[in-house]
């Protein structure tokens, strides 16, 4: 039985591997520094609304923290870090040969389409859905509070050539989630199950979904923050998980990657991490990493440079801010190799970490 860590605690300990819990491992066996760690998570706290972080190196849990009352083992809606995993049943699915990123999005849906569609509609494809490149301008919205349909999608004007023009589009991850249950048969959060969610020993997964009966794809998912860790480790190790290969190494490299241009586009408006590219559901980042991200605070860093992973929850956090305080504090004391261990340094790290609350933004 894995045991219930406690709130706002701080684990240095070692691990087993497996399907279960992550390894653990102290900082200093891994290059970093635990003071280095500690002056992270104590600039981490001054961002208003965090509520937990999770950081991996050399594939072990290094440091982990949760901003009482949040806890360890508390699922956490993940907003639009949904999206990544909705892309991941999406290059499952293409490694089984059920569909391609060539694939029109129309062919999936021939009993929804408008009676005379447009020659934009007719070209876009699935990779145009993935890179939020569908040609829409601006994104469609469900109509009425009725929450997305297909219909309402194929709907919407599609003013720009397919893979064109970025335009942040959640409705287009929904339609990849019902793609994914045309050609498989199963909602996307049940196919996830023997796929991804059990060899990697996240259990509990909910997901919310639509009147049509489709997993919602690009938001609605609930994980615990160390689920979400273990996402970004999958793809740090090139879809590989204890020996096994469970993602095609080929369409961890494509979805990582710049697939398309960002600035200008929509979420300019925030700051430089936001104007990095974007691939199959996963934003690029400065420093060579990338993430999935979501709404509030919600992260998967993955940083393949310096072999680590920062998994991260929030309440309407500053997004940019959470990402400034990795690229300021914790990316330059990644080191090379294991330091000498040092008691007193892990021993303040973890008093910090046992009395972390979370902190409400002005006004709210």
């Amino acid at each position: 039985m894995k045991k219930l860590r406690a709130v706002g605690m701080l684990a240095l300990t070692m691990g087993a591997a497996g399907a279960g819990p992550l390894p653990r491992s102290t900082p200093e066996s891994q290059g970093v520094a635990s003071g280095a760690v500690r002056e992270f998570v104590e600039s981490l706290d001054g961002v208003p609304a965090v509520h937990s972080v999770m950081v991996l190196r050399h594939g072990k849990v290094i440091a982990e923290a949760w901003w009482q009352p949040e806890a360890a083992e508390k699922a956490h809606i993940l907003n639009s870090v949904s999206k990544s995993f909705c892309s991941t049943a999406v290059g499952l699915a293409m490694a089984e040969g059920k569909l391609s990123v060539e694939d029109k999005v129309l062919k999936f849906f021939p009993e929804d389409a408008p009676a005379e569609p447009s020659e934009n509609l007719k070209a876009m494809r699935v990779k145009d859905l993935l890179t939020m490149s569908s040609g829409h301008d601006p994104e469609p919205k469900a109509a009425g509070g009725e929450g997305p349909t297909v219909k309402q999608f194929l709907a919407a004007p599609v003013v720009h050539a397919p893979g064109t023009h970025f335009q942040y589009n959640t409705m287009g991850t929904y339609v990849l989630s019902a793609i994914v249950t045309k050609v498989t048969g199963e909602k996307v959060v049940d196919y996830l199950g023997p796929r991804l969610f059990a060899p990697l020993g996240i259990e509990g997964a909910k997901w919310d979904e639509s009147k049509e009966g489709y997993s919602l794809g690009g938001y609605g998912l609930y994980l615990k923050t160390e689920d979400v860790a273990k996402l970004g480790q999958l793809y740090l190790q090139k879809g590989k998980w204890e020996g096994k290969q469970l993602l095609a190494e080929s369409w961890v490299a494509e979805a990582t990657k710049k697939q398309v241009a960002n600035d200008p586009g929509s979420h300019t408006q925030m700051g430089g991490d936001w104007k990095q590219g974007y691939g199959y559901q996963f934003w690029r980042c400065q420093h060579g990493a990338y993430r999935g991200d979501g709404a509030g605070g919600q992260f998967c860093v993955v940083l393949p440079h310096q072999d680590a992973v920062v998994a991260m929850t929030a309440g309407g956090a500053n997004m940019q801010a959470q990402l400034d305080v990795i690229w300021a504090k914790l990316l330059p004391a990644f080191k090379g190799g294991a330091l000498p261990e040092d008691a007193v340094a892990q021993a303040a790290l973890k008093e910090l970490a046992g009395k972390l609350t979370v902190k409400n933004p002005a006004g709210k």
